[in-house]
Protein backbone atom coordinates (compact mmCIF):
# COMPACT_ATOMS: atom_id res chain seq x y z
CA UNK A 1 0.00 0.00 0.00
CA UNK A 2 1.35 3.42 -0.92
CA UNK A 3 0.68 6.25 1.49
CA UNK A 4 -0.63 9.49 0.06
CA UNK A 5 -0.58 13.06 1.42
CA UNK A 6 -4.33 12.70 2.05
CA UNK A 7 -3.72 9.63 4.22
CA UNK A 8 -1.14 11.50 6.29
CA UNK A 9 -3.75 14.14 7.07
CA UNK A 10 -6.06 11.48 8.57
CA UNK A 11 -3.60 9.57 10.77
CA UNK A 12 -4.24 8.67 14.41
CA UNK A 13 -1.77 7.14 16.88
CA UNK A 14 -2.52 4.86 19.81
CA UNK A 15 0.16 4.33 22.44
CA UNK A 16 -1.31 1.12 23.80
CA UNK A 17 -0.16 0.34 27.37
CA UNK A 18 -0.34 -3.32 28.36
CA UNK A 19 0.64 -4.90 31.70
CA UNK A 20 3.34 -7.24 30.43
CA UNK A 21 6.99 -6.77 29.46
CA UNK A 22 8.79 -9.87 30.67
CA UNK A 23 7.52 -12.21 27.94
CA UNK A 24 8.78 -10.77 24.68
CA UNK A 25 6.94 -13.22 22.46
CA UNK A 26 3.63 -12.38 24.14
CA UNK A 27 4.11 -8.63 23.68
CA UNK A 28 5.03 -9.05 20.01
CA UNK A 29 1.99 -11.30 19.51
CA UNK A 30 -0.20 -8.47 20.81
CA UNK A 31 1.55 -5.99 18.50
CA UNK A 32 1.11 -8.24 15.46
CA UNK A 33 -2.62 -8.52 16.18
CA UNK A 34 -2.91 -4.82 15.31
CA UNK A 35 -1.56 -5.39 11.80
CA UNK A 36 -3.04 -8.79 10.93
CA UNK A 37 -6.59 -10.13 10.78
CA UNK A 38 -7.93 -13.26 12.47
CA UNK A 39 -6.42 -15.43 9.72
CA UNK A 40 -2.97 -13.88 10.10
CA UNK A 41 -3.31 -11.91 6.84
CA UNK A 42 -1.65 -8.50 6.74
CA UNK A 43 -4.09 -5.72 7.66
CA UNK A 44 -3.54 -2.92 5.12
CA UNK A 45 -3.21 0.65 6.33
CA UNK A 46 -1.89 0.03 9.84
CA UNK A 47 1.60 -0.14 11.30
CA UNK A 48 3.29 -0.69 14.65
CA UNK A 49 6.07 1.85 14.87
CA UNK A 50 7.58 0.96 18.21
CA UNK A 51 7.46 -1.38 21.20
CA UNK A 52 8.90 -0.11 24.48
CA UNK A 53 9.28 -2.67 27.28
CA UNK A 54 10.33 -2.16 30.88
CA UNK A 55 11.12 -5.27 32.90
CA UNK A 56 10.86 -3.70 36.38
CA UNK A 57 7.59 -1.97 35.50
CA UNK A 58 6.33 -5.11 33.70
CA UNK A 59 4.68 -2.76 31.25
CA UNK A 60 4.93 -2.29 27.49
CA UNK A 61 3.89 0.58 25.24
CA UNK A 62 2.98 -0.36 21.66
CA UNK A 63 2.74 2.51 19.15
CA UNK A 64 0.00 1.71 16.61
CA UNK A 65 -0.81 4.14 13.77
CA UNK A 66 -3.56 4.03 11.15
CA UNK A 67 -6.09 6.37 9.57
CA UNK A 68 -9.08 7.46 11.65
CA UNK A 69 -11.16 4.99 9.59
CA UNK A 70 -8.97 1.99 10.49
CA UNK A 71 -7.51 2.72 13.92
CA UNK A 72 -10.38 1.27 15.97
CA UNK A 73 -10.24 -2.22 14.49
CA UNK A 74 -6.43 -2.33 14.65
CA UNK A 75 -6.35 -1.36 18.32
CA UNK A 76 -9.32 -3.57 19.23
CA UNK A 77 -7.58 -6.60 17.77
CA UNK A 78 -4.49 -5.89 19.86
CA UNK A 79 -6.62 -5.37 22.99
CA UNK A 80 -8.47 -8.66 22.44
CA UNK A 81 -5.19 -10.52 22.13
CA UNK A 82 -3.76 -8.86 25.24
CA UNK A 83 -6.86 -9.78 27.26
CA UNK A 84 -6.56 -13.39 26.12
CA UNK A 85 -2.90 -13.65 27.10
CA UNK A 86 -2.46 -11.49 30.23
CA UNK A 87 -3.95 -12.52 33.59
CA UNK A 88 -3.89 -9.69 36.13
CA UNK A 89 -4.23 -12.12 39.04
CA UNK A 90 -0.62 -13.14 38.32
CA UNK A 91 0.79 -9.70 37.49
CA UNK A 92 3.65 -8.09 39.41
CA UNK A 93 5.51 -4.86 38.65
CA UNK A 94 6.53 -1.59 40.31
CA UNK A 95 4.53 0.64 37.95
CA UNK A 96 0.91 1.29 39.01
CA UNK A 97 -1.63 -0.42 36.77
CA UNK A 98 -5.22 -1.59 36.85
CA UNK A 99 -5.78 -3.60 33.70
CA UNK A 100 -4.29 -6.21 31.39
CA UNK A 101 -4.88 -3.48 28.82
CA UNK A 102 -4.12 -0.58 31.11
CA UNK A 103 -4.39 2.43 28.82
CA UNK A 104 -5.78 3.08 25.32
CA UNK A 105 -5.11 6.71 24.34
CA UNK A 106 -5.89 7.96 20.84
CA UNK A 107 -3.94 10.97 19.51
CA UNK A 108 -4.71 12.83 16.27
CA UNK A 109 -1.65 13.20 14.03
CA UNK A 110 -3.16 14.60 10.82
CA UNK A 111 -4.69 18.00 10.12
CA UNK A 112 -8.03 16.51 9.09
CA UNK A 113 -8.59 14.67 12.39
CA UNK A 114 -9.91 16.51 15.42
CA UNK A 115 -9.97 15.69 19.11
CA UNK A 116 -13.72 15.23 18.89
CA UNK A 117 -13.22 12.60 16.17
CA UNK A 118 -10.77 10.69 18.33
CA UNK A 119 -13.06 11.03 21.33
CA UNK A 120 -15.92 9.37 19.44
CA UNK A 121 -13.63 6.60 18.20
CA UNK A 122 -12.35 6.00 21.74
CA UNK A 123 -15.89 5.70 23.09
CA UNK A 124 -16.84 3.25 20.36
CA UNK A 125 -13.66 1.27 20.94
CA UNK A 126 -14.41 0.89 24.65
CA UNK A 127 -17.97 -0.28 23.99
CA UNK A 128 -16.79 -2.74 21.34
CA UNK A 129 -14.11 -4.14 23.65
CA UNK A 130 -16.58 -4.82 26.45
CA UNK A 131 -18.86 -6.58 23.96
CA UNK A 132 -16.11 -8.72 22.44
CA UNK A 133 -14.34 -9.61 25.70
CA UNK A 134 -17.00 -10.27 28.31
CA UNK A 135 -15.79 -9.15 31.73
CA UNK A 136 -13.75 -6.17 30.56
CA UNK A 137 -14.62 -2.64 31.66
CA UNK A 138 -13.33 0.87 31.04
CA UNK A 139 -13.29 4.45 32.23
CA UNK A 140 -13.08 7.44 29.89
CA UNK A 141 -10.69 10.39 29.91
CA UNK A 142 -9.98 13.40 27.76
CA UNK A 143 -12.26 13.94 24.76
CA UNK A 144 -13.84 10.52 25.28
CA UNK A 145 -15.10 11.80 28.64
CA UNK A 146 -17.87 13.92 27.17
CA UNK A 147 -18.81 16.60 28.01
CA UNK A 148 -16.41 17.10 30.97
CA UNK A 149 -13.13 16.20 29.23
CA UNK A 150 -11.44 15.28 32.50
CA UNK A 151 -7.73 14.59 32.08
CA UNK A 152 -6.06 11.22 32.59
CA UNK A 153 -4.38 12.17 35.89
CA UNK A 154 -7.70 13.29 37.38
CA UNK A 155 -9.57 10.20 36.19
CA UNK A 156 -6.85 7.90 37.52
CA UNK A 157 -7.16 9.49 40.95
CA UNK A 158 -10.94 9.20 40.85
CA UNK A 159 -10.91 5.46 40.10
CA UNK A 160 -8.10 4.77 42.59
CA UNK A 161 -5.35 3.91 40.07
CA UNK A 162 -2.61 5.00 42.51
CA UNK A 163 -3.92 3.04 45.52
CA UNK A 164 -2.23 -0.24 46.47
CA UNK A 165 -5.12 -1.43 48.67
CA UNK A 166 -7.83 -0.85 46.07
CA UNK A 167 -10.80 -3.23 45.83
CA UNK A 168 -11.15 -3.16 42.05
CA UNK A 169 -14.53 -4.91 42.12
CA UNK A 170 -16.01 -1.89 43.93
CA UNK A 171 -15.25 0.51 41.05
CA UNK A 172 -18.15 1.64 38.87
CA UNK A 173 -16.76 1.89 35.32
CA UNK A 174 -18.08 4.13 32.56
CA UNK A 175 -18.71 1.13 30.33
CA UNK A 176 -18.80 -2.62 30.93
CA UNK A 177 -19.44 -4.75 33.99
CA UNK A 178 -17.87 -4.23 37.40
CA UNK A 179 -14.15 -4.95 36.97
CA UNK A 180 -12.91 -8.48 37.61
CA UNK A 181 -9.32 -9.24 38.59
CA UNK A 182 -8.63 -11.31 35.47
CA UNK A 183 -8.88 -8.28 33.18
CA UNK A 184 -8.88 -5.35 35.58
CA UNK A 185 -9.94 -1.89 34.40
CA UNK A 186 -8.90 -0.09 31.20
CA UNK A 187 -8.54 3.66 30.65
CA UNK A 188 -9.75 4.68 27.18
CA UNK A 189 -9.56 8.22 25.91
CA UNK A 190 -8.39 10.84 23.45
CA UNK A 191 -6.21 13.89 23.83
CA UNK A 192 -3.48 15.88 22.14
CA UNK A 193 -0.33 13.77 21.90
CA UNK A 194 1.32 12.69 25.16
CA UNK A 195 5.05 11.95 25.14
CA UNK A 196 6.75 9.88 27.85
CA UNK A 197 10.11 11.08 29.13
CA UNK A 198 11.83 9.17 31.95
CA UNK A 199 14.91 10.53 33.72
CA UNK A 200 16.89 8.27 36.06
CA UNK A 201 18.52 9.85 39.11
CA UNK A 202 21.51 8.19 40.78
CA UNK A 203 20.02 7.23 44.12
CA UNK A 204 17.90 4.49 45.67
CA UNK A 205 16.24 6.99 48.01
CA UNK A 206 12.63 7.14 46.84
CA UNK A 207 12.03 10.12 49.15
CA UNK A 208 14.47 12.21 47.10
CA UNK A 209 12.73 11.05 43.93
CA UNK A 210 9.31 12.01 45.24
CA UNK A 211 10.59 15.46 46.12
CA UNK A 212 11.92 15.91 42.58
CA UNK A 213 8.63 14.65 41.11
CA UNK A 214 6.55 16.98 43.28
CA UNK A 215 8.54 20.05 42.23
CA UNK A 216 8.53 19.08 38.57
CA UNK A 217 4.84 18.34 38.01
CA UNK A 218 2.51 20.91 36.49
CA UNK A 219 0.39 21.39 39.62
CA UNK A 220 3.33 22.67 41.69
CA UNK A 221 4.56 26.30 41.76
CA UNK A 222 7.32 26.50 39.20
CA UNK A 223 6.38 23.12 37.70
CA UNK A 224 6.47 22.43 33.98
CA UNK A 225 3.17 22.90 32.08
CA UNK A 226 1.67 19.62 30.89
CA UNK A 227 4.05 17.43 32.89
CA UNK A 228 2.62 14.71 35.17
CA UNK A 229 5.21 12.82 37.22
CA UNK A 230 5.79 9.66 39.26
CA UNK A 231 8.97 8.64 41.11
CA UNK A 232 9.47 4.88 40.90
CA UNK A 233 12.25 2.46 41.94
CA UNK A 234 13.98 1.25 38.81
CA UNK A 235 17.04 -0.93 38.25
CA UNK A 236 18.70 -0.01 41.53
CA UNK A 237 18.00 3.71 41.13
CA UNK A 238 14.95 5.99 40.97
CA UNK A 239 13.22 6.92 37.73
CA UNK A 240 11.39 10.22 37.37
CA UNK A 241 8.68 9.01 35.00
CA UNK A 242 6.98 11.89 33.16
CA UNK A 243 3.84 11.99 31.05
CA UNK A 244 4.41 15.06 28.89
CA UNK A 245 1.00 16.33 27.81
CA UNK A 246 0.63 18.77 24.94
CA UNK A 247 -0.80 22.15 25.92
CA UNK A 248 -2.83 24.44 23.68
CA UNK A 249 -1.31 27.67 22.42
CA UNK A 250 2.21 28.93 22.20
CA UNK A 251 4.95 28.00 24.69
CA UNK A 252 4.38 29.66 28.09
CA UNK A 253 5.85 33.15 28.33
CA UNK A 254 7.80 32.17 31.46
CA UNK A 255 9.87 29.83 29.28
CA UNK A 256 10.38 32.23 26.39
CA UNK A 257 14.03 32.74 27.28
CA UNK A 258 14.72 29.04 27.75
CA UNK A 259 17.47 27.58 25.60
CA UNK A 260 15.24 24.58 24.87
CA UNK A 261 12.70 25.21 22.11
CA UNK A 262 9.19 23.90 22.75
CA UNK A 263 8.10 21.74 19.77
CA UNK A 264 4.77 22.84 18.25
CA UNK A 265 2.15 21.16 16.05
CA UNK A 266 -1.47 21.66 14.96
CA UNK A 267 -4.69 19.70 15.42
CA UNK A 268 -7.59 20.75 13.18
CA UNK A 269 -6.27 24.31 13.08
CA UNK A 270 -5.50 24.53 16.81
CA UNK A 271 -1.92 25.11 17.90
CA UNK A 272 -0.28 22.92 20.57
CA UNK A 273 3.17 22.57 22.10
CA UNK A 274 4.93 20.37 24.65
CA UNK A 275 7.85 20.67 27.03
CA UNK A 276 11.04 19.39 25.37
CA UNK A 277 12.91 16.42 26.81
CA UNK A 278 16.06 18.53 27.17
CA UNK A 279 14.25 20.96 29.48
CA UNK A 280 12.78 18.14 31.57
CA UNK A 281 16.20 16.52 31.89
CA UNK A 282 17.82 19.82 32.90
CA UNK A 283 15.12 20.54 35.49
CA UNK A 284 15.42 17.05 37.00
CA UNK A 285 19.19 17.46 37.18
CA UNK A 286 18.78 20.81 38.93
CA UNK A 287 16.25 19.50 41.47
CA UNK A 288 18.16 16.29 42.19
CA UNK A 289 21.41 18.24 42.45
CA UNK A 290 20.01 20.17 45.41
CA UNK A 291 20.16 16.84 47.26
CA UNK A 292 23.64 16.01 46.01
CA UNK A 293 22.25 13.50 43.51
CA UNK A 294 23.22 13.27 39.83
CA UNK A 295 21.34 11.90 36.82
CA UNK A 296 22.12 8.69 34.93
CA UNK A 297 20.23 9.20 31.69
CA UNK A 298 16.97 9.98 29.89
CA UNK A 299 14.73 7.58 27.96
CA UNK A 300 11.96 8.60 25.58
CA UNK A 301 9.09 6.13 25.17
CA UNK A 302 8.16 6.34 21.51
CA UNK A 303 8.40 9.61 19.63
CA UNK A 304 7.45 13.25 19.54
CA UNK A 305 4.18 13.99 17.62
CA UNK A 306 6.01 15.14 14.49
CA UNK A 307 8.35 12.13 14.54
CA UNK A 308 5.40 9.78 14.98
CA UNK A 309 3.61 11.14 11.92
CA UNK A 310 6.76 11.21 9.78
CA UNK A 311 7.67 7.62 10.60
CA UNK A 312 4.08 6.42 10.12
CA UNK A 313 3.89 7.99 6.67
CA UNK A 314 7.16 6.28 5.76
CA UNK A 315 6.05 2.89 7.13
CA UNK A 316 2.70 3.02 5.34
CA UNK A 317 4.31 4.17 2.09
CA UNK A 318 6.61 1.15 2.20
CA UNK A 319 3.86 -1.21 3.38
CA UNK A 320 5.75 -2.11 6.57
CA UNK A 321 3.56 -3.34 9.40
CA UNK A 322 6.29 -4.52 11.79
CA UNK A 323 8.15 -1.22 11.62
CA UNK A 324 9.34 -1.64 15.24
CA UNK A 325 11.81 -4.27 14.05
CA UNK A 326 13.55 -1.63 11.96
CA UNK A 327 13.62 0.78 14.88
CA UNK A 328 15.50 -1.74 17.04
CA UNK A 329 13.67 -0.50 20.11
CA UNK A 330 12.31 -3.69 21.64
CA UNK A 331 14.04 -3.72 25.02
CA UNK A 332 13.77 -6.68 27.38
Amino acid sequence: MMATPALGRRLVACLLNISEARRKDLVETVARAAITDGNGTRREGSTVLNIFNDFDYNRSVITIVASIDLIREAVLSACERACALIDMTAHAGVHPCMGAVDLVPLYPLGEDVGLEDCGREAQALAYDLTQRVVGTSAFFFGWADSPRHRGLAQRRKEVGWFRKDLDISAIKPDVGSHPIRRYGLTGVGASPYVMNCNVTIDTEDITVGRGVAAALRESSPGGLPGVQVLALPHEGAVEIACNVESVQGEPPASFADSAARWPTFSIAGRRFCHAPASLITARVAELAGRNGVGTKGTALVGFTPLECRRLAERALALGIGEFWKQQHKVFM
